[in-house]
């Protein structure tokens, strides 16, 4: 079992190598590869030590799984040529989430549709995950019409430069790179990724049409804001769900304490709800402070925080790799 990670020296390919550690991924090769530059760098993993490659010899290798976490255009230029040398691509950029013939996973949520045909697997956005998650055990007993999710996204979610900036004025250095157009500490940005024309941004399109897709139904409106706070521990969302029949609050928090990768922390009155603190470095989506919401009709106030290294990429897409490794071609 070849099992290759593309992108190990990034801030996400770190995490998935703790994940893969973690869940006791067995491997018989660990390839782990980055860019030219990184080519025979040294990287530390479960008590050896691991010789980068360039994607050329990691291709060469032919791994079985290939865990890709480095850029949309590198996905594209290179995924294909992983597949023709027989290998299962599970990218965490944006490069495949909405292509028709690939298929978005979010093991808890759509798992089951994988088959032993799908060589390149794309991971969804991470706060698209954390979204479904939530949600899919709840649309199932009462459907949905309406998502309306406000997000409170960590730094972490930029990469390595977003962390930088912050912690760079935090310290009061003012010339070091930037990921955003305004200063972080002390702040909130209402922007993630591109401005499109109709005054959105591409991370809530992601939003929109990422969680339409995992959950099967284009009907679902979607309406999103994203915004980036001076937080390195989770992602969090508050979200607004109108179903399409009515609920009962126990029911709803008893699909909740039961539902595959979900934490209810529900108890307002001793304090108790999710933050992204208590996320960090664990892989549950943790949701709190449910509430009627009383101005619209079968209406929900829920609050969603999760690690967005964690579920929010890493495990995910080590969760996928969890499921191809029964198919029959690996052994």
């Amino acid at each position: 079992m070849r099992l290759a990670i593309v992108g190990a020296t990034g801030l996400v390919g770190g995490e998935m190598m703790r994940v893969v550690a973690e869940r006791k991924f067995s491997f018989d090769e660990l390839i782990l590869v980055a860019s030219d530059k990184s080519q025979g760098r040294m990287i530390a993993f479960e008590g050896k030590e691991y010789q980068v490659h360039t994607m050329a010899e990691a291709i060469a290798k032919r791994p079985h799984i290939a865990l890709f976490s480095a850029g949309g255009k590198t996905s594209k230029m290179y995924a294909q040529q992983f597949v023709e040398v027989g290998t299962v691509v599970i990218d965490n950029s944006s490069a495949w989430r909405m292509d028709p013939d690939k298929k978005l996973i979010v093991p808890e949520v759509n798992g089951h549709l994988l088959t032993e045909s799908d060589r390149i697997i794309a991971n969804p956005n991470c706060s698209t995950i954390q979204l479904v998650v939530a949600l899919e055990p709840l649309r199932k007993r009462y459907g949905i019409k309406r998502v309306v999710v406000s997000t409170y996204q960590a730094v972490t979610g930029t990469g390595v430069i977003g962390v930088r900036q912050l912690m760079d004025e935090r310290q009061g250095i003012s010339d070091g790179p930037k990921a955003y157009a305004h200063p972080i500490d002390l702040n909130v940005i209402p922007h993630g990724g591109d401005f499109l024309a109709d005054g959105s941004t591409t991370e809530e399109e992601k939003l929109l049409k990422e969680s339409r897709k995992i959950m099967g139904d284009d009907s679902i409106g979607v309406s999103a804001t994203v915004v980036r706070v001076p937080v390195t521990g989770g992602h969090s969302e508050s979200v607004n769900v109108e179903f399409l029949s009515e609920y009962d609050i126990t029911e709803i928090r008893q699909i909740l304490t039961s539902a595959p990768g979900v934490r209810l922390l529900d108890n307002p009155s001793q304090n108790e709800y999710p933050t992204p603190l208590q996320a960090s470095g664990n892989d549950w989506v943790w949701v709190g402070r449910l509430r009627r919401d009383e101005s619209v009709k079968s209406a929900l106030n829920l609050w969603v925080v999760s690690d967005n290294l964690r579920k929010g990429a890493a495990t995910n897409a080590v969760q996928i790799a969890e499921l191809v490794r029964t198919w029959n071609f690996i052994g």
